[in-house]
């Protein structure tokens, strides 16, 4: 049975540009001719590379240059700082550099800026549809936390709409009909002008539709304010001025809880035994609360990672764009309990 290295010697060339032939190494500077000449001797000798080699043997020659953009300050969620943490851990094993992290608002993200990038890891709510009007010599982008209308890229997204499902049949199964929804505000930022849209968040979507299902929905129970604790604590001050107040509260991020935690302890009103409430992301310090959180874990890191892995296979070749959603866990700690009357 032929081998790379018969091929070699008869076609006058060392064995590694046989494998770079074979593995169709595009960054291989040689002539056609010398090309032809090994692949003629390929066919000529009839080699059959053995499959669990050439499966080992198969790696990117050359190391592909990504960035990040994105769009949240980190130390208001660190919900992002982990989807960040899950690209930058796992970039160096599908061969990729993150050359550039940039943040819109902060860093001038302009054509000049993007160039030399062969792909774009883009989270948060930016617009790509804007992003591509500036970043056109490639379409490798993935979307991660959002789901763009009018751009074909790949997108990771968490499963909010079923885990918004599930929040809101366990408060049920638990005698909770009064539920408030308190959430931040949605907005689609354009990077060439940071001109911003509005946009409702899957979250408080998904519980509208969930509560009207029901027959339970009551708009004064649905709040939006400022993404983080302050955002959190200020809707909470609002909520608790209604009469009745709710006696359940979904927050859609940790760190708004926290905030809602501190207006309900201002007020005197205890949780879980006057109000009970739940939220998202599962972010360290939610285990740490008081009361400790009650919460849906979405898994950040693994969107980062996800990301990359999609990123790699547009980079070689694929072209039809995916979406991956990926699972998400209700955690139950002491911030919930069952509501009788």
């Amino acid at each position: 049975m032929a081998t790379i290295k018969d091929i070699a010697e008869k076609a006058h060339v060392s064995t590694a540009t046989v494998s770079r032939i074979l593995n169709k190494d595009q960054t291989l500077s040689v002539t056609e001719e010398t090309r032809n000449r090994v692949l003629q001797v390929v066919n000529e000798l009839d080699y059959k590379p053995h499959r669990k080699k050439k499966q080992k043997e198969i790696k990117a020659a050359s190391t592909y240059q990504i960035g990040i953009i994105i769009l949240n300050d980190e130390t208001i969620d660190p919900y992002f700082q982990s989807i960040r943490l899950g690209v930058e851990n796992i970039c160096s094993d599908y061969s990729m550099k993150l050359a550039s992290t940039m943040i819109v608002g902060t860093n001038q993200i302009t054509a000049s800026s993007l160039e030399g990038l062969e792909g774009l890891i883009v989270i948060g709510d930016i617009d790509i549809h804007d992003l591509q009007t500036i970043y056109s010599d490639t379409n490798n982008i993935v979307a991660v936390d959002q789901l763009p209308k009018k751009a074909k890229v790949d997108v990771v997204i968490s499963d909010f709409i079923g885990a918004t499902n599930m929040v809101l049949e366990h408060l049920l199964n638990l005698g909770h009909t009064d539920i408030a929804y308190i959430g931040g505000e949605g907005r689609v930022y354009k990077i060439s002008n940071l001109e911003t849209t509005e946009k409702i968040d899957i979250r408080r979507r998904a519980f509208e539709q969930f509560m009207d299902e029901k027959k339970l929905s009551k708009a004064s129970r649905i709040l939006e304010g400022d993404w983080g604790s302050a955002g959190g604590y200020a809707l909470a001050q609002k909520l608790l001025d209604l009469d009745p107040i709710p006696t359940a509260i979904v927050v859609a991020s940790d760190p708004m809880a926290l905030g809602v935690l501190s207006a309900l302890h201002e007020r005197g009103i205890k949780v879980p035994d006057d109000i009970s409430i739940i939220s998202f992301d599962d972010i360290e310090a939610a285990a740490f609360m008081n009361p400790r959180l009650s919460t849906v874990k979405v898994h950040g890191e693994e969107m980062g990672k996800t990301a990359v892995k999609l990123l790699h296979d547009q980079l070689n070749g694929r072209k039809i764009p995916l979406q991956v959603t990926l699972p998400v866990e209700l955690v139950l700690r002491d911030s919930v309990k069952g509501f009788t009357n």
